[in-house]
């Protein structure tokens, strides 16, 4: 698809978002009244100190809103002096909108939307936006079709890193659809899960940018598109991946975790306007606080059946139980049509804060410390995809300008958590599918290292 269609279908496919998320929020009120528990909470900041102490805050509902929703329900954001009203965004692209153009004071955005932002990727919306902390770290899933099942597909686990036998399962099925049937479904354009898509494709032979398109539908209406044709995958947020499989909705079945994609990778940022910070300083202290207790509370073991039973409930995700407690508890099912188990118990399902003991990183890394070296990772991959035409030359102060690693480091050092000393770390080859390290130091070299790739020379031979 040459890029001229592909900018029409995400202005058409957005449009159709926005009307769609439009319509759903003049139809859902924000989150209730604090409870009990909340107003009892001791407040160690008193409100009459910060500049402004009411904010309105969005959240999705999927399982991501889980240190939003113990924030508000426990009284996090009551102990930092806040009084907070949570709207309830259809989609992440009125979640990211809200934020820039005022309606929300902060808000979770899907990882890459804060650094294209910066950068004006196609499909993002130019703005000085900025966060200081990850929501989570994982978390989410690509589900595929019972017709791909069928087709012979089956989880990525079970291949046991043999691609190519993969590849061949993968080209074989989407070369069998006609053109306008080849279609992957994300939640947002220039960002993470559109990247993934492209990248685990582009790992087996498969162009993305030739062979499918890829649209953007908010995460609540994925399963009901799937069921009815509308694409073969989509990559989102749990729970809308376990509620496809058999058993539940039965309409398809998990492919991959996005950590089988890139082991290690962020999820979700806090989004906020720069303008928010500079003019409310003392505020935003006491939001990131919050916020990062609140992901202390959820990381714990002990808490997740009540984190599961907060954001199961009507003012959050509205989904059962039994949808969203397996990427919480770590016990993952990736479904299937053969009557076959297919659980996964895992640490770094949903990684909300402390880091699992097998995934190496470095000293003090926990979830929410935001790396600049992933914000660079991000750029490189709106570059390989055709979103800007280079990679930027002062990417680096970009990145320090939109992932405030500066500040979530004193914030950090109020409450006594330590950090690591540094903004870049190398991702070593066994964290991604295709065993391609990257190192922050050399982000172009590590471009070139892609056959498949918009824009890439075409050779000239001469005879």
């Amino acid at each position: 698809m040459d890029k001229v269609t592909r900018r029409s279908l995400l202005r058409g496919i957005g449009g159709f978002a926005a009307a769609t998320a439009l319509a759903s929020c003049s139809k859902t009120a924000s989150v209730p009244g604090l409870t009990e528990e909340a107003q009892a909470m001791e407040q160690i900041v008193d409100p009459g100190t910060l500049e402004k102490p009411n904010l309105t805050v969005g959240f999705v509902p999927v399982n991501d809103c889980a240190p939003f929703a113990i924030a508000y329900t426990k009284g996090f954001f009551r102990k930092y002096g806040l009084n907070v009203t949570l709207s309830r965004e259809a989609s992440w692209g009125t979640s990211r909108d809200g934020v820039i153009f005022g309606r929300l004071d902060a808000a979770p955005v899907v990882s890459g939307a804060v650094t294209n932002a910066r950068i004006g990727a196609e499909g993002a919306r130019q703005a000085p936006m900025c966060a200081a902390m990850t929501i989570h770290r994982h978390g989410n899933a690509m589900t595929m079709n019972k017709a791909m099942w069928d087709a012979g597909i089956r989880p990525l686990r079970e291949y046991n890193g043999d691609l190519e036998t993969f590849g061949r399962d993968f080209r074989r099925y989407f070369e069998s659809l006609p053109p306008e049937r080849r279609i992957w479904a994300v939640v947002l354009s220039s960002a993470i899960y559109e990247y993934f898509v492209r990248y685990l494709s582009a790992a087996v032979g498969v162009n993305p940018i030739e062979e499918f398109r890829i649209i953007i539908i908010p995460p609540p209406q994925m399963v009901s598109n799937v069921r009815i044709g509308a694409m073969q995958a989509y990559m989102v947020a749990e729970p809308w991946n376990t509620r496809a499989i058999a058993g539940n909705e039965g309409v398809g079945f998990t492919f991959a975790q996005g950590k089988e994609i890139w082991r290690g990778h962020p999820d979700r940022v806090l989004a906020v306007m720069e303008s928010f910070i500079q003019e409310n300083p003392k505020t935003y202290r006491s939001l990131v606080k919050a916020m990062i207790e609140a992901c202390q509370f959820c990381s714990e073991p002990a808490n997740h059946e009540e984190v599961v039973e907060i954001i199961s409930g009507r003012s959050f995700t509205r989904a059962k139980a039994q949808y969203t407690k397996p990427a919480i508890a770590g016990e993952y099912n990736y479904g299937g049509f053969d009557n076959q188990p297919r659980i996964a118990k895992a640490e770094d399902t949903t990684i909300f804060f402390k880091m699992p003991s097998d995934l190496p990183h470095p000293e003090n890394d926990h979830s929410t410390f935001l790396w600049q070296s992933h914000s660079l990772w991000l750029m490189t991959q709106a570059v390989r995809w055709g979103q800007i035409s280079e990679f930027p030359a002062d990417a680096e102060q970009r990145a320090r300008q939109a992932w405030r690693t500066d500040l979530y480091r004193e914030i950090a050092a109020e409450m006594g958590i330590a950090c690591p000393n540094d903004d870049y770390k190398v991702e070593p080859a066994e964290f991604f599918i295709d065993r391609q390290a990257f190192d922050p130091s050399d982000p172009v070299g590590y471009l070139n290292r892609f056959e498949i790739r918009a824009n890439r020379p075409t050779p000239i031979y001469l005879s």
